[in-house]
């Protein structure tokens, strides 16, 4: 039992994480200088280079050497149970349930001491886009933190040749391992199948950062959890197409 959750092995394991960079002015000058010394020579004008550096700070939170975690989502798509772990410093955040989904404020090792917990029991996990971000990410973070991932997230692209546990990225799966070459992401594809998008409530993956600083850390974690169920809707539409 994680949490009032039960999570077994026979379950699919929905997962998504949010990230935030850290402060451009927080870097020290080797690792700015790491980051950026190649715009001098390639920006045409100064209105290029200042463009490239905004693309540059506000992608910070893209790399988990340069960003961190402030929430971590774990679904139960067959319960229609989940739990989100997210980052509230320095304030009074209780736990709170709202639709089958827990809210548990903790520090990133802690989240991610907790997902790997409950990773430990299950053997069939589901992501959107998760082999390119979430599962490296989540792999980095834990080595900043001392933390032992419990699961093989990244054994192999293929499902075929997958060892220990299934990772079903469901970008792979629908646009069949990169053949497919139109635009694509996760709000399109809910769209498009008549799924309720996780952007309908107005919030986007870009807005986490400045709501993270604002330190509105519960929207966050909400809207990290509608990625959840719009992740769980979709592998259910995949699943009756393809499995």
């Amino acid at each position: 039992m994680m949490h009032g959750i039960k999570y077994t092995a026979s379950m699919a394991l929905v997962f998504d994480i949010e990230t935030v960079g850290e402060s451009w002015d927080s870097l020290d000058a080797d690792t700015q200088s790491n980051l950026s010394w190649w715009l001098r020579e390639s920006a045409r004008t100064e209105e290029e280079f200042e463009f490239e550096m905004k693309e540059i700070k506000e992608g910070m939170g893209l790399s988990p050497l340069t960003g961190f975690i402030v929430a971590i989502g774990a679904y139960d798509s067959e319960r229609e149970r989940g739990a989100v772990y997210f980052s509230a410093p320095d304030t009074e955040q209780d736990v709170l349930e709202e639709g089958g989904i827990k809210y548990e404020p903790m520090d990133e090792k802690g989240m991610l001491e907790q997902f790997w917990k409950i990773a430990a029991a299950c053997t069939e996990f589901v992501s959107f886009n998760g082999r390119s971000f979430d599962a490296p990410f989540l792999a980095i973070r834990s080595m900043v933190h001392g933390v032992r991932p419990t699961k093989d997230l990244l054994s192999n692209r293929y499902l075929s040749l997958q060892r220990g546990c299934a990772h079903i990225d469901l970008m792979d799966q629908l646009t069949f391992y990169g053949a497919a070459r139109f635009k694509k992401s996760l709000h399109l594809f809910c769209r498009a199948l008549g799924i309720e998008s996780p952007k309908a409530g107005g919030t986007t993956g870009d807005d986490v950062a400045s709501l993270y600083h604002e330190g509105k850390y519960l929207d966050i974690a909400r809207y990290n959890a509608g990625d959840l169920r719009a992740t769980a809707a979709l592998y259910d539409r995949w699943q009756e197409a393809f499995r």
